[in-house]
Order: structure tokens, then C-alpha cells, then sequence
């Protein structure tokens, strides 16, 4: 799909700008409320529908992205982006905020769709991840530091995500384009590899793609309904300035990045369940703690060790994902039940918070993440040590290696493990053999010994 010397640059800033409208979001919604008079209500419903455009957006290409050329479809992506959201920065007319809004999380759903395939195509899909977390988590953070200082409106986040796809556009010539997307075509066609470019190929270990999808959706759901509220909490139930309120964010998204870093650096030692199921719970914990908190030392801790932990179990959720297939398709597909979660997220932090009030709806999304917990934790300790897909063991190893992997479990060394980076394989052309001719053979006589 892209060249190797030039194939992570490109991934990080299209998942840097795919991703910047969720980590913007509560600023996003904030000041569509206080800027176009919207209720709290309708801004969130508003941030659920950009986010539910970008979801559809991913669903739709999961697996047409090497179709249509991941470099076509990045730029049709960020083009998207800059026209959707630099029309809702231009406009006061919330019916054309809001289409605005709608193209643009359409060109942020397909921009995170190419970057999910390409990351999931990597040797190492967590460290992609993890780069990728690690831009888009301080992209955020100098936001929230910058745009209380140049003025209010809902005008100055929309631009921010937009100038950010402007910004990136020039890095996707190091993407495939659609000669580079034939030559991998034909790659696909060759013998061992059925399909063509990937289409007719069915999607490995469905059970567990289908699981994660179901479970990060109501992961994401219930992180999102808290962070489309925070900023009212904060400003609300804390009594905080909406600059002492961006601080904290940034603060939070620096200790995100400090949180991906280690990440990063801890990799696969403690494979993917123990991050995935225990930091879901600590983030539940925490939760509790932002949504009760009343003044700044109990929203500023709240909101800080939540956002340490939040990027380090999506960077394994993710890797988690891609793991499951190396073509990218659970790749896009779970993140777009994530961006779907996420989606709802602001809706239903708003109107849990309206019936319940902040703590009340804490206590819920406490429960709903312990919940959630159980089924991820369970995928990832499912599918830890199994081969990357179907037939991967007869195309890497060979038949003596399919035989030990069917037989015995004591030379695993042998076979691909999910844990560790895809290697790469080279095709060998192998001729077809020419059909004997006939004439080469005769009737077998004794002969005569002299």
C-alpha cells in the first residue's frame, strides 16, 4: 500500500487529522452553545452528528480503501475536511453549521479509514498507533492552550481542524497512488492469494472482530459522554474559567502523551489484556471522580488521570484490532464502531446529565466501562498467539510449520504469532511444469547380455 521508507510519516498525520474533532470536542460543542445559543442538548446533538458522519464514513470504506487508492482517498478525505469545517467556521446559520459539520466529519471518517488500513499493514501496528496518538494528543493539547487567548465563537475549532487537513495535504504523496495500487493488485493475484485486491478474501476470526467492535462501542460511547460534558462541568459544577478549564485539558492531553509514551516503550511485555482490562477499570474510576468533582483540584485530577490512561488502552485497543487482520478491514471496521461510540457519546452524556446530573451519570458510565471491560479483556486473551489470519502459517512457513502448529504447541517459534510484527514475504514466481512428452518414453525389454 505505500512505500516502506515513507509509510509512517504520512499514517500519523492523516490519524492526527482524522482524529483532532473527537479530542476537540468538548470545546467543539462548548462553543456552539454559547456562540449560536444552542441548549446544551442541541450542541451535543450537533458534536453527535459530525461524529456520526464520520463513523458512516468508515464503515463505508472498510474495505475499498486499496480500491480506491489510499492516496485518492485521503485527499477526497482532507478535502472534505477543509471545505466541510471551513464552512461552518464562516457561517452563524446553524442549518449551515451543521451541513458544514456533516461534510466535515464525512472527510475526518474517510482520512482515519486510510490511515487505519495503512497502520494495520505496518510491522509494528501499536508503535503506529502509538506514534499516532502521541500527534494527535498534542495537536489537541495546543489548542486548548491557544484558543481561549484568540477569542470566542465556534468559528476558531473549526478552522483549527480544518487548517490542520490543509496542512497534511502535501504529506500524501508519500501514499500508494492508483499504479502503485494496480502493482498491488496483481501482487494479489498472484498464487497462494485468492481475491482480487483483497475483495472475495473473507475477514479472519470473525467472532473476535465482531466482539471488540460491539464492546469498543460502548467503550468509546461512555468515555465521549463524559468529555462532551466536561467543559460544563468544569465551568458549571467546579466554577471554572473556561481558561483555567483549557488549561486542564491541555495539562490532561500532555499527560496522554506521557501516557503513550510509556505505552510505547512497555510494548507487548505485558501483552494486551492486562492494559486493556486494567486500565478500562482504572478509567472508570476516574470517571467518577470528574463527573463528582466541585472544585479545581478534584475536576483537574480527575480529568488528568483519566486522559493518562485513555490513549494507552486505545493504542492497544487499536493494535489489538489490526492484529486481527493485517489487510486493515477489523482495523477500519473497529474504529468505526469507535468513532459510532463516540458519536453517540455527547447525546447521551448530555441527556444522562440533565436527568441524573453529573454525579449520577459518572455512576453510570462507571458501570457500563467495568462491563465492557470483561468482553475486551476476553478477545485479547482470545486471540494472543494465534496466527495473523488463515492460511498465514502455510504461506510464511511453509507445510512443515503448518504441521507443528496443527500438532504440538511446544515449537511455536515456528509459527506467526499475533504478537509479533508481520514480516515481510517476497513473492517468488514458480514456472508451471511443462507436460512430459510422450515421445521421451519406450516399452521397457530385456536386454541381451553379451
Amino acid at each position: 500500500m505505500l512505500s516502506r521508507p515513507r509509510a509512517l510519516g504520512p499514517l500519523v498525520a492523516l490519524f492526527t487529522a482524522g482524529y483532532l474533532a473527537p479530542y476537540l470536542l468538548p470545546t467543539v460543542v462548548g462553543r456552539l452553545s454559547a456562540g449560536l445559543g444552542l441548549s446544551p442538548a442541541q450542541a451535543g446533538l450537533v458534536g453527535s452528528v459530525l461524529l456520526l458522519a464520520s463513523a458512516s464514513a468508515g464503515f463505508t470504506l472498510a474495505a475499498r480503501v486499496e480500491r480506491f487508492g489510499p492516496r485518492r482517498a485521503a485527499r477526497a478525505g482532507l478535502l472534505a475536511m477543509c471545505v466541510g469545517y471551513g464552512s461552518a467556521a464562516l457561517t452563524t446559520s446553524v442549518p449551515l453549521v451543521v451541513g458544514g459539520a456533516v461534510v466535515g466529519g464525512f472527510g475526518s471518517g474517510t482520512t482515519l479509514a486510510v490511515a487505519a488500513a495503512g497502520i494495520a499493514a505496518q510491522r509494528d501496528p501499536h508503535r503506529a498507533s502509538t506514534l499516532g496518538l502521541l500527534s494527535v494528543s498534542a495537536t489537541a493539547g495546543a489548542l486548548y492552550l491557544t484558543l481561549p487567548h484568540l477569542g470566542g465563537g465556534h468559528a476558531l475549532p473549526f478552522a483549527s481542524i480544518a487548517l490542520a487537513a490543509a496542512l497534511v495535504w502535501p504529506l500524501t504523496g508519500g501514499l500508494a497512488g492508483g499504479a502503485a495500487r494496480g502493482a498491488a493488485r496483481g501482487a494479489e493475484d498472484a498464487p497462494g492469494r485468492p481475491g482480487r485486491g483483497g475483495e472475495g478474501v473473507p475477514l479472519p476470526h470473525r467472532r473476535s472482530g465482531l466482539v471488540l467492535a460491539a464492546a469498543i462501542l460502548l467503550w468509546s460511547l461512555a468515555q465521549n459522554a463524559l468529555w462532551g460534558v466536561s467543559g460544563r462541568i468544569g465551568l458549571t459544577q467546579a466554577g471554572l474559567g473556561e481558561v483555567t478549564v483549557g488549561a486542564v485539558f491541555a495539562v490532561a492531553l500532555g499527560a496522554g502523551l506521557a501516557g503513550v509514551t510509556a505505552a510505547g516503550a512497555l510494548g507487548s511485555r505485558l501483552g494486551r489484556a492486562v492494559p486493556i482490562g486494567a486500565g478500562t477499570a482504572i478509567i472508570a474510576g476516574c470517571v467518577l471522580v470528574s463527573s463528582g468533582a466541585e472544585n479545581l483540584a478534584a475536576f483537574a485530577t480527575g480529568e488528568i488521570l483519566w486522559n493518562l490512561f485513555y490513549p494507552v488502552v486505545l493504542s492497544y485497543l487499536l493494535g489489538l484490532a489490526a492484529s486481527l487482520d493485517p489487510r486493515g478491514r477489523w482495523a477500519v471496521l473497529v474504529g468505526s464502531a469507535s468513532s459510532l461510540g463516540v458519536a453517540c457519546g455527547p447525546v447521551t452524556g448530555s441527556v444522562l446529565s440533565a436527568q441524573a446530573g453529573y454525579p449520577g451519570m459518572g455512576m453510570v458510565l462507571c458501570v457500563l466501562l467495568l462491563l465492557v471491560a470483561v468482553p475486551m479483556t476476553a478477545v485479547a486473551l482470545h486471540t494472543s498467539g494465534r496466527p495473523l489470519v488463515p492460511g498465514s502459517v502455510r504461506r510464511r512457513g511453509g507445510a512443515p510449520a503448518a504441521v507443528v502448529a496443527g500438532t504440538t504447541t511446544a515449537a511455536t517459534g515456528l509459527v506467526p504469532q499475533m504478537g509479533a510484527p508481520e514480516q515481510q514475504v517476497t513473492e517468488i514466481p514458480v514456472p508451471s511444469r511443462r507436460r512430459a512428452d510422450r515421445r521421451a518414453f519406450r516399452l521397457a525389454r530385456p536386454s541381451a547380455r553379451g
